[in-house]
């Protein structure tokens, strides 16, 4: 393998996981009309629907991330992602089909599967590119992936204007598609030599962990991951409830609202990422970001008007620099034939904090935005400046203890 990233290989792993967030984007726009449809119920109970098939799709990748994972470091990147992408392609063909509620919750279940090939596309990256460059390359998937996200419920609101399933039909082409292109694109990134025995012992999220624990700064930076995920669960959960009550926006506000944060985290983590690793290294780079996120949430829980709200954006935006910084200091320190295992372990940690996050932070929304008791719906934000004050803590005590930079 050279040294130098494999210019065809990152661009096909991008474009994975490009297709992953724009197939999760456009079936957004459509979602409450199709569960209207299927149960004949009205919205606030199509929303607690809604709420069920995320938790489906959440646990699903939490338990399956590790053993994609695994099997990537046994058999390869290659099979992984292009199975889990034709799979995923199947899967959204069974959603445009489903004649009812139940078939729907399959779908999600299978998609939280094939979803996990998240662990396999970031390891392509820990197999090609230097120590050092890796950052950089992590940035650049992470924009792929904010791209699609902006992209995806664009298309679907168009789609879904003609026919409610239509946006699942194109997540279907577009992910067979793919997997189709990758036969002929995607080269094999883990030489043979540098595999391992998959054991379910430690293909699961409690044996990835436990194999984790091994190197502890990397358990840390586990650790940190959850925490900065769960902050951002407040703006996932409650950030078109809280703009509508406390700003009377509409859905293109809150559309356009969250089209420029993925715009902006796409520039941000695709772009600048690399320079600023390169200018002030990763170690700062992981710092830096909570400079921003901080301020963020808090104009978001004290946000006087729209404008703040549009500011914390902007900032929230720069947050974005940290994750792909504490990727690259956490491959340095695993070894070659347990990438896949890491970031299956990384892809559990963000899921887990799917399924625990939207559930607190709506009901403290709940708590504090009706006519009882004490008026403040910020309090969703106000907890996330809290939970990042306390990764920002960790964060600097797991930097002190890195004495070297790169793994012998």
């Amino acid at each position: 393998m050279s040294e130098r990233p494999q210019a065809s290989t990152l661009f096909f792993v991008a474009f994975v996981v490009f297709i992953d967030m724009v197939g999760i984007g456009l079936i957004i726009p459509v979602m409450p009309n199709l569960l209207e449809t299927l149960t004949g119920e009205s919205v606030d109970r199509t929303a607690e629907i809604g709420g069920w098939l995320l938790f489906a799709y959440a646990f699903m990748q939490f338990l399956f991330a590790p053993i994609v994972g695994g099997l990537s470091d046994r058999y390869g990147r290659r099979p992984v992602l292009l199975i889990t992408l034709f799979l995923l392609g199947v899967d959204y063909a069974i959603m445009a089909w489903a004649p009812d509620l139940w078939w729907l919750f399959v779908g999600r279940l299978l998609s939280g599967i094939m979803g996990a090939s998240w662990a396999a596309a970031n390891s392509c990256v820990a197999d090609v590119a230097t120590p050092a460059e890796r950052g950089k390359y992590f940035g650049i998937l992470g924009g792929a992936g904010a791209s699609g996200f902006v992209i995806g419920p664009a298309v679907g609101g168009i789609l879904g204007s003609f026919d409610e399933r239509l946006p699942f039909v194109a997540a279907a082409v577009l992910a067979i598609s793919g997997a189709a292109l990758g036969w002929f694109v995607l080269k094999e990134t883990l030489p043979t030599e540098k595999r391992r025995r998959f054991t379910i012992a430690r293909a699961n999220p409690f044996g990835t962990i436990i194999q984790m624990a091994k190197t502890p700064i990397v358990l840390g930076f586990l650790g940190i991951i959850f925490l900065m995920q769960l902050a951002s669960q407040s703006t996932f959960s409650v950030w078109a409830y809280y703009n509508v009550l406390a700003f009377g926006w509409d859905e293109l506000q809150i559309g356009l609202s969250v089209a420029l944060y993925g715009v902006l985290l796409a520039i941000v983590q695709g772009g600048l990422t690399g320079p600023a690793i390169a200018r002030f290294g990763a170690k700062a780079t992981c710092l830096g970001g909570f400079l921003f996120a901080i301020p963020a949430y808090v104009l978001f829980a004290f946000a006087p008007g729209s404008w703040a709200m549009i500011v914390g954006i902007i900032l929230g935006s720069f947050a974005g620099l940290s994750f792909p910084a504490m990727q690259q200091l956490m491959t340095e320190r695993i070894a070659d034939d347990a990438q896949g295992e890491l970031q299956g372990a990384i892809a559990s940690m963000i899921s887990l904090t799917s399924i625990v996050g939207p559930i607190v932070m709506t009901g403290l929304f709940g708590a504090y935005a009706d006519d009882t008791g004490l008026f403040f719906p910020g309090a969703p934000f106000l907890l996330s400046v809290a939970i990042l004050f306390v990764a920002l803590g960790v964060l600097r005590w797991n930097l002190r203890r890195i004495a070297v930079p790169v793994r012998a």
